[in-house]
């Protein structure tokens, strides 16, 4: 209390200033119909302005929770589509569906670090081991291939992206069924090269390039690109396309990982028949 007091006395006279500064404030509004309007309309637009900063917020804050439940629903429908089954039997069909066994299931990531400029460009997912994640497990979004993990950590995982020199697909021209490799020349990111098409196959302009299914990473028929020109290898028997990638991998927020579920079984039967004489 005493030290209040010695604060009054001590700025008695400024108190009193700011004091006067209020009822004269208050009386010139209360007194004047044209500064009291002034006066409710920079309130309101003060706190109109504040309010649009936090709805601005709140709007990002749910716009991200959206794009992480997105991601889910389009892991969901992963696992539905008919690229995710091995057709056992083309003939006889049952209602509990033992048609179809299930080959491939998927585990949604968010991508927490990317790059693009470099000649080999990694992306580091927030998955690992823990996770179900396993060095050479395909990595895709619905736009196309992102790439294949390379390394694990019991919470997270890198993967080489399809971005990098040493990335290899095998990919399938949708429309002839023809197949060829798809690379990176470590120039455009949105360019890539389908090289080993056969110079007797017909190539067109935006002809649909997938994956072919022919290895034990991705499924078949996951979208790649589209061709924008070709030519004649010189000196080879062969064709080599130029692919806009319909992935835009500047964009990258979300993935997810293909699990081969007959990985095992179908890679040492390969193995058999490559020790074969």
């Amino acid at each position: 209390m005493r030290n209040l007091i010695n604060f009054i006395l001590k700025y008695h006279f400024a108190l009193l200033f700011l004091i006067l500064q209020a009822i004269a404030f208050f009386m010139l509004i209360n007194s004047h119909q044209y500064q009291r309007a002034l006066m409710v309309s920079s309130a309101n637009s003060i706190a109109g302005t504040f309010y649009s900063i936090v709805s601005e917020v709140s709007q990002f804050a749910k716009l991200r929770e959206a794009n992480e439940q997105l991601a889910k629903e389009n892991n969901l429908l992963l696992h539905i589509t008919r690229n995710s089954f091995l057709i056992t039997d083309d003939k006889v069909f049952f209602h509990s569906d033992t048609t179809f066994q299930r080959q491939y299931s998927f585990v949604n990531a968010q991508v927490i670090n990317n790059s693009i400029s470099r000649q080999n460009n990694f992306l580091t997912l927030n998955k690992g081991r823990r996770h179900g994640i396993e060095p050479n497990m395909g990595v895709i979004t619905f736009n196309g291939i992102v790439g294949v993990v390379n390394a694990v950590s019991e919470n997270f995982s890198t993967v080489i992206s399809l971005l990098n020199q040493e990335s290899n697909i095998s990919a399938r021209i949708v429309r002839n069924d023809h197949i060829g490799s798809l690379v990176w020349d470590g120039g455009n990111y949105r360019r890539a090269t389908l090289k080993y098409i056969p110079s007797h196959v017909e190539l067109s302009k935006g002809d649909t390039i997938v994956s072919s299914g022919y290895s034990l990473i991705f499924p078949p028929g996951i979208l790649l690109g589209t061709v924008q020109s070709f030519e004649q290898v010189p000196g080879e028997g062969f064709i080599s396309a130029d692919i806009e990638l319909s992935l835009d991998f500047n964009s990258l927020t979300h993935v997810s990982v293909v699990r081969n579920l007959l990985h095992l079984e179908q890679q040492q039967l390969q193995q058999q028949n490559a020790t074969t004489p």
